[in-house]
């Protein structure tokens, strides 16, 4: 297996399909950009270096003039080429259960992708973060975001609610396809991509979950994780000890010391990886500070303290860069959020 971030084939595979079977490409010709057979692709455990999915995904958009399609294809809910991972998802006994079983095994879809999920009052927070920017592929992150709702909504509920959806890219010069899809406030130029959904979805049980096709599934996709596991390790474990060690200032010394190494193998580690210390520490800290501020648990300062800022302006400078808002502004925002939720 390559070193390089790879994908599963169940994404490459579809989009090999839309192509193929409505006359835009040959096999060969993807064949040719994918640098693998369409027998391999068809492997239910093969996988595609990231930079030749994304490579076909900007061929898709040259071939069928359509710059939306990753929105469109996200849309198509075909049970029979969904992945392993859409399957355990749906088979799971709640919406918590399945949002958990979703992060666990993201990164078997992408590994250049990270997931992490954030409570923020009555919101729960998906962040969907590609640590190397060159690895970023607005189709590919258009398609996941509007499968995982899409599919929610035909698996789960129609009415599923979306609350916010932030994206890292640019406006694409579609916005009334994401829109009409995710039926939310859409802000674009966010730095992250992620979506919010109402908290109190998390106790729903899932309609047609099935316990059995559940555990047959997991017990091959956890093979599979321990497969992908050496590689994936080193910003876990970092992202990990950060926030064990806080209120303490992130500090590159004291993490590369606890993972029992010296600063420079941590910061070669984590540069194979795509990511930073800066970056991690920077996100499990934003991470806290949206929980802490929207919940309203404690005072501001001591927010401040907990994420180990000196002193509240320097905790205020930074959360104005993460959100573009004042933690005051942004807790108000919530509590008169919630005070509406309940008024209706």
């Amino acid at each position: 297996m390559t070193d390089s971030p790879t994908v599963s084939a169940s994404g490459t595979l579809a989009l090999t399909h839309y192509l193929t079977s409505r006359g835009f490409a040959t096999q060969d010709h993807i064949d040719g950009i994918l640098g693998i057979s369409s027998e391999e692709l068809e492997d239910p455990d093969c996988r595609v270096a990231v930079h030749s999915h994304n490579q076909l995904w900007q061929e898709a958009l040259l071939l069928t003039g359509d710059p939306a399609l990753g929105l469109r294809l996200g849309e198509i809910v075909d049970p029979d080429r969904m992945g392993l991972m859409s399957h355990i998802v749906f088979n799971s006994d709640t919406i918590e259960h399945a949002l958990e079983e979703y992060m666990r095994l993201h990164r078997l879809v992408n590994e250049a992708v990270h997931l992490y999920q954030t409570r923020e009052g009555d919101r729960i927070r998906v962040t969907w973060h590609v640590p190397d920017p060159a690895l970023y592929c607005i189709p590919d992150m258009d398609r996941t975001l509007s499968a995982a709702v899409t599919r929610a909504r035909h698996f789960i509920h129609p009415r599923l609610a979306i609350e916010q959806l932030s994206l890292a890219h640019e406006d694409p010069g579609y916005r009334a396809h994401y829109e009409r899809i995710f039926q939310c406030p859409v802000t674009f130029g966010a730095g992250e991509t992620s979506l919010c959904f109402p908290a109190r979805y998390l106790d729903s049980p899932l309609p047609h979950r099935n316990p059995y096709v559940h555990s047959a599934l997991t017990t091959h996709v956890n093979r599979l994780l321990r497969q992908l596991r050496p590689r994936k390790t080193v910003s876990e474990r970092v992202r990990r000890i950060v926030q064990k060690q806080l209120p303490r200032t992130p500090d590159v010394d004291r993490v590369a010391s606890a993972m029992h190494m010296s600063r420079q193998t941590l910061y070669r580690k984590l540069k194979k990886e795509g990511e930073s210390f800066q970056n991690l520490a920077e996100t499990v800290r934003r991470e806290r500070a949206l929980q802490y501020v929207a919940e309203g648990e404690y005072g501001l300062t001591e927010v401040a303290f907990l994420l180990g800022f000196s002193e509240l302006s320097a905790f205020s400078r930074a959360f104005k860069r993460w959100t573009g808002e004042s933690p005051g502004h942004y807790r108000a925002r919530h509590r008169e959020e919630r005070a509406s939720t309940m008024a209706d």
